[in-house]
């Protein structure tokens, strides 16, 4: 490689230049002449982007070597990483409103901003994109009972209120039960796409097959695992910052923490699959677009969730799966609008636009709404 093209590789834009924060983080939470929670929390964020686009890479790379079952089984679990560390850091911390809202957040930010900004960018590129309308259906299909499961709970809240029936521990009981058929619905998912129907999946495997081919020169197996697990680790450190930073930022930037959790935590979890969706519809490749866009909100709906659940009994502060109605209206639409856009196998900028549209008035809403909203007993 000629020394011309390492100059335009190194000043080359890349998400990896936001590791630069990762020990400003360090700097502002160990040294006391440096320490601003303010400023550690929005360091923090910004340094968990490109650690979580490492994590992603990582497991691409041994997706890649591992063969096309265990490789996509890999994607699935991994899929979410960085997102699920800082909901368990969270959780640890008792910030349950904040883990609910990241999890409302990360559904709604990947329908709609991810798949919104892969459409509008792509569209305007491509004036009309297709991808597999049938892998696209079934997936809006499922995502679908997932938010109707992610719904129930609140909708006893309210109703069992109302009746005089409601106790916390039946509402905790319910909420566990659910988290199981969501966790056994998520295995389901993977034997349908991995092993029964692989065949409905193959044109987005492969063009992520191509995608990593275009991107690098594939890993060796050591550089991938090392990869992710210094990745997680710093991951898990950083978030780790950022949750203790929370509160102070929360007070000095005036914001609450379900807006934090639903468009600040959710957007920084998701920064380095957001790049990949965008990139793969300037290629004019949406079947993967979809593919990460929808299959992530599958994983937080149908595995992140449940698994939030199991692990908040494990920090004895039980967590359940009743959500605000804000939140509920803000799934239910976000849902609905992608599976529209997804029923004709094809999309175009101003599908894009449309979906942006619903995300920029969602987060206005999160924006105004009281911090301490009314819940019924």
């Amino acid at each position: 490689m000629s020394q011309k093209t390492l100059v335009q590789s190194f000043f080359k834009p890349s998400l990896n230049w936001l590791l630069l924060f990762v020990p400003v983080a360090f700097a502002l939470r160990l040294v006391p002449a440096f320490q601003n929670d303010t400023v550690l929390f929005l360091v923090a964020c910004l340094a968990i982007i490109p650690l979580a686009g490492l994590m992603g890479t990582a497991t691409e790379q041994l997706a890649h070597r591992t063969g096309e079952g265990i490789g996509g089984l890999l994607n699935a679990t991994f899929g979410n990483a960085a997102e699920l560390i800082i909901a368990l850091i969270a959780l640890s911390k008792g910030m349950t409103d904040v883990v609910k809202a990241s999890i409302t957040g990360s559904i709604i930010g990947n329908l709609l901003l991810v798949l919104g900004l892969s459409c509008l960018l792509g569209g305007w590129k491509f004036p009309v994109q297709r991808f597999n309308r049938t892998a696209a259906r079934s997936s809006a299909t499922l995502l679908l009972l997932a938010a109707v499961a992610l719904v129930i709970p609140s909708v006893f809240h309210f109703e069992a209120a109302r009746l005089g029936g409601w106790t916390a521990a039946r509402e905790q009981q319910m909420s566990l039960a659910i988290a199981c058929v969501l966790i056994l619905t998520y295995a389901g998912s993977l034997v349908f796409s991995l092993i029964t129907h692989k065949a409905l999946y193959t044109g987005k495997k492969e063009s992520g097959i191509q995608a990593i081919a275009e991107k690098e020169e594939h890993w060796s197996l050591s550089k991938a695992l090392w990869t992710l697990i210094i990745a997680t680790v710093f991951v898990a450190l950083m978030s780790e910052f950022l949750v203790g930073s929370i509160e102070a930022a929360r007070g000095s930037l005036g914001l609450t923490e379900v807006f934090v959790g639903v468009i600040v935590v959710a957007i920084v979890g998701n920064a380095a699959e957001h790049s990949s969706a965008i990139m793969m519809a300037l290629r004019n490749k949406m079947d993967l677009t979809f593919g990460i866009a929808v299959g992530s909100s599958l994983q937080i709906a149908l595995f992140v969730a449940p698994v939030l659940v199991f692990a908040s009994y494990a920090f004895g502060k039980p967590m359940n799966l009743e959500f605000s109605l804000t939140e509920i209206v803000a799934v239910v639409m976000a849902v609905g609008v992608a599976g529209q856009i997804s029923g004709d196998g094809q999309s175009n900028w101003l599908e894009g636009l449309q979906l942006l549209s619903v995300y920029i008035v969602l987060a206005i809403l999160f924006f105004f709404m009281p911090a301490a909203p009314v819940h019924l007993p």
